[in-house]
């Protein structure tokens, strides 16, 4: 499945590699998965997908479809396509040529506001009618009858919480029962062509501080794991070399392109990205790419890092005819400009949104394919080194509004928030004014007649 083209003589490094499934597109690693919403990368259509953008996989969180589980079945759980196809992938209408991933929680996942929110038997999951439990039971069963390419193991991860001793220990305890239950399952089915490949999570310690959960996959699950999937870097720092070969999947939540770069630079295959989504949504068409632009600086002047993204609530690009990115291929490049798009954004259009999107993972794409090429020519490290010195660290600050916060996106931050949508329509000074007005006449109007009646006047 998993192919090692080119690597390092160290245990830490880049490498090149090639994913292989049976009527699926290669992806050539590294590279990154589409992260979804419900089933479709946010603000993207199915057909738009298809036809305009060039992702070769997507992530799909299993939490955004079990809002009322286990109370009611999920309606994903009782759809059966007559032809025996993947129930997920017709679900949401995916083309059959990505590569599709299943997993128990988003990246970024929502965290539970409970201190401890997994127990022995189940998780803490967020869907659109607030936190449930999830039994690991339940996962692995689902798993099994959506036939994702490649399913996630379901792992105890204290999202947002430091890990003590005790907490260790019992992580690791809860990973190796969940992991035996679901591989027993899948042997219990007898069921062997077409099979999910599985995807063992590790937690957020290093291997030495889960060795036993490392005994397990290297001795008892060896052949029936296909890759790993990593929270945290800390794995990777004395990871066993029986495991080298798998595929390593990142949920590590880099945000910006330098992450990317050091985590590569550790070993990391495939990524889930939302700084992605997060861009479009703030109004920035990403713009950075890898080999970096030579920058040829006058005599003794110091020039100022590139940005790795254009905010599009600027006013200059009220009149700019020019494209996002010059020289980019991506549908919004070539059909439209950038005082459109920023036409669009400011009337709150969707078709604005749409656009950043397909082009912001052009740019990925492209980056990508540029990191592969430097891996292949032995130059990543002075490449990476350069990119870091021609580039800001950070992406450009939020300064438009943006779409209306969405579902999974209302994330709450205490006591006194404001609120997390402003008002499509608000009120106009002059009215205002005419109802403080009308207010204060009424307000006048019940004091005399109060006077009056009190009084004993003839009218009363």
């Amino acid at each position: 499945m998993f192919n090692i083209i080119k690597s390092t003589p160290q245990s830490l490094g880049p490498r090149l590699g090639r994913l292989c499934l049976p009527g699926r597109k290669a992806i050539e690693t590294p590279h990154y998965l589409g992260v979804t919403s419900r089933g479709v990368v946010p603000h993207i259509t199915q057909d738009t997908f298809r036809r305009d953008a060039g992702i070769n996989g997507v992530y799909v969180p299993l939490e955004d479809f079990i809002e009322r589980a286990p109370q009611k079945i999920p309606p994903i759980y009782e759809f059966s396509p007559p032809d025996g196809s993947s129930p997920l992938r017709r679900f949401i209408a995916l083309p059959e040529e990505t590569v599709l991933v299943l997993g128990a929680r988003r990246t970024p996942p929502v965290l539970a506001p409970a201190a401890n929110p997994n127990t022995n038997t189940s998780i803490s999951v967020c869907t659109a009618v607030g936190f449930r439990t999830l039994k690991a039971e339940d996962y692995a069963k689902a798993a099994e009858h959506l036939q994702p390419d490649i399913v996630v193991g379901l792992g105890d991860i204290p999202y947002g919480r430091a890990l003590g001793s005790k907490r260790i220990e019992k992580a690791t305890d809860r990973q190796i029962q969940w992991m035996q239950d679901h591989v027993a399952l899948r042997n219990s089915n007898g069921k062997t062509k077409g099979r999910s490949k599985l995807f063992a999570p590790l937690s957020l310690v290093s291997c030495a501080n889960q060795r036993f959960y490392m005994d397990c996959l290297t001795e008892q699950l060896g052949e029936l794991v296909s890759g790993l999937a990593f929270y945290n870097l800390a794995p990777l720092e004395d990871l066993p070399a029986a495991l080298h070969s798998l595929s390593r999947l990142a949920f590590t939540e880099p945000s910006t392109p330098h992450d990317i770069l050091q985590q590569i630079s550790m070993g990391i295959d495939v990524f889930t990205i939302p700084f992605i989504s997060a861009a479009t949504d703030a109004g920035i068409a990403l713009d950075f790419t890898l080999p970096a632009p030579q920058i040829t600086p006058p005599d003794h002047e110091h020039v100022a890092p590139r940005t790795l993204g254009i905010d599009m609530w600027l006013a200059a690009h009220a009149i700019d005819l020019s494209p996002l990115t010059k020289g980019c291929k991506c549908y919004a490049c070539t059909k439209h400009h950038r005082a459109y798009i920023q036409h669009l954004l400011l009337a709150k259009e969707m078709l604005g949104w749409i656009l950043l999107q397909i082009h912001n993972h052009h740019v990925l794409d492209l980056f990508f394919a540029g990191i592969r090429q430097s891996i292949a020519l032995d130059v990543f490290d002075s490449e990476r080194r350069r990119f870091e010195e021609v580039y800001n660290a950070h992406l450009p600050e939020k300064t438009g509004q943006g779409p209306r916060v969405r579902g999974y996106q209302f994330k709450s931050e205490g006591p006194g928030e404001a609120k997390k949508n402003k008002a499509a329509f608000t009120m106009l000074d002059d009215g205002k004014e005419k109802i403080a007005e009308a207010r204060q006449e009424d307000v006048e109007v019940v004091v005399d007649g109060k006077g009056g009646e009190g009084g004993g006047s003839p009218a009363a």
